[in-house]
């Protein structure tokens, strides 16, 4: 049957992304039957004086109800989470963790500045930051309308939220974080004098392969990027 098809193909995304994506249509789901977005939202107040510690993960599951944006930031959302995940964090799983869990620590602290109530929107441009920059010479097709290439794609995401008469502040969050990350992991150790800051903690690592950095101690090649069919062609190709 389909839904038997669908099923199978879904077990062959990696862990991570299969993980967070399931997560996000649940919460998206559950709001529909069961719950109100007004108890997953990030409250301080609620997190640290209610002891109601689950919306410090629920914020970042929660992309709206059912519509075109739904839609639109779980197609980022698996398409580049999987990208990476299958490219330059291929056998690293650990630190793929860890890179989700130092986005959103930091996407936390600086949302306390800006009165953000949902961060999932960040955490994707992160991803899609990070991706961009680790893969400078793909080619990015936008809806059919603009091509580019790929560390251009946040910055075309961040126009169209302008288009839409979205905030741009929570994708200038993802954008802001995504840096930091990309130049901790993959600009810092490479300068003169400069090292691994971001270190993997143990127990992440425990049931994992052994962790490393990505670029040339990466202990598997990536695998190389290559368009997949869906609703959008996003990546072209390479140059």
């Amino acid at each position: 049957m389909a839904w038997q098809g669908l099923a199978a193909e879904f077990l062959q995304v990696p862990a991570v992304t299969r993980a967070y994506t399931a997560a996000c249509v649940l919460t998206t789901a559950a709001v529909l039957e069961l719950l109100s977005p007004f108890q997953l939202y990030f409250n301080p107040h609620l997190v640290f004086r209610k002891f109601q510690v689950w919306r410090l993960v629920t914020n970042f599951l929660f992309f709206g109800p059912l519509g075109f944006s739904f839609f639109f930031n779980m197609l980022f959302v698996f398409r580049y989470c999987r990208m990476l995940e299958e490219g330059s964090f291929r056998g690293r799983t650990a630190d793929f963790v860890f890179m989700f869990l130092f986005g959103g620590i930091l996407m936390t602290l600086l949302g306390l500045l800006g009165s953000l109530f949902f961060l999932g929107q960040a955490l994707t441009v992160m991803l899609v930051y990070v991706w961009s920059r680790r893969n400078p010479r793909v080619r990015v097709n936008f809806f059919g309308l603009l091509t580019f290439h790929a560390p251009f794609l946040p910055w075309a995401l961040m126009g169209f939220s302008l288009l839409l008469g979205n905030s741009i502040l929570v994708d200038l969050l993802g954008i802001a974080v995504g840096h930091i990350y990309y130049f901790l992991e993959d600009v810092f150790p490479n300068q003169p004098g400069g090292k691994r800051l971001l270190l993997t903690p143990r127990f992440l690592c425990r049931g994992t392969r052994p962790s490393k950095p990505f670029g040339k101690e990466a202990h598997l090649s990536p695998r190389p990027v290559k368009p997949r069919p869906g609703i959008f062609l996003f990546v072209q190709g390479l140059t």
